[in-house]
C-alpha cells in the first residue's frame, strides 16, 4: 500500500493555523483537565485529517467540501467548536477570518 505523502503547501498550512485558532478560542473559555486533554485530542485529530487531504492545496473550507472525511463524533464536535469560534475570529484574528471567508467564497463561485 502507497503511503500518502503529507500536505505541507502553503494554502494547507494557512488552513491549519486557522483550524487550531477555532480550536484553541474554543478551549480557552474551559480550564479543567478533562477538556485539556479533549482538545488535545482533537487539535490532533484535525491536524492528522489535513495532513492527508486528498484535495492538498485546492481544498476547500470544510463547510463546502464536498467530502467531509471526519468521523461522526469529530465532525460533531468541529461543528460546535466552529460555530462558538467562528464569530469570535473577527475579534482575535481578523486577518485569518476574512482569508478564510474569501477562500470560502471563491470556492462557492466557482463551483456556480
Amino acid at each position: 500500500m502507497l503511503a500518502r505523502k503529507i500536505n505541507d503547501g502553503p494554502k494547507i498550512n494557512f488552513e491549519k493555523k486557522t483550524v487550531a485558532a477555532m480550536i484553541d478560542i474554543y478551549y480557552k473559555q474551559f480550564k479543567d483537565e478533562e477538556h485539556l486533554a479533549e482538545r488535545e485530542d482533537v487539535l490532533s485529530y484535525a491536524m492528522t485529517r489535513l495532513n492527508y487531504c486528498r484535495f492538498g492545496e485546492d481544498k476547500p473550507t470544510c463547510k463546502v467540501c464536498p467530502v467531509h472525511c471526519y468521523k461522526k463524533s469529530y465532525q460533531e464536535k468541529m461543528k460546535l467548536i466552529m460555530r462558538y469560534s467562528g464569530p469570535r475570529m473577527m475579534i482575535y484574528h481578523p486577518i485569518m477570518s476574512v482569508e478564510h471567508f474569501v477562500k470560502e467564497w471563491r470556492y462557492k463561485k466557482k463551483d456556480d
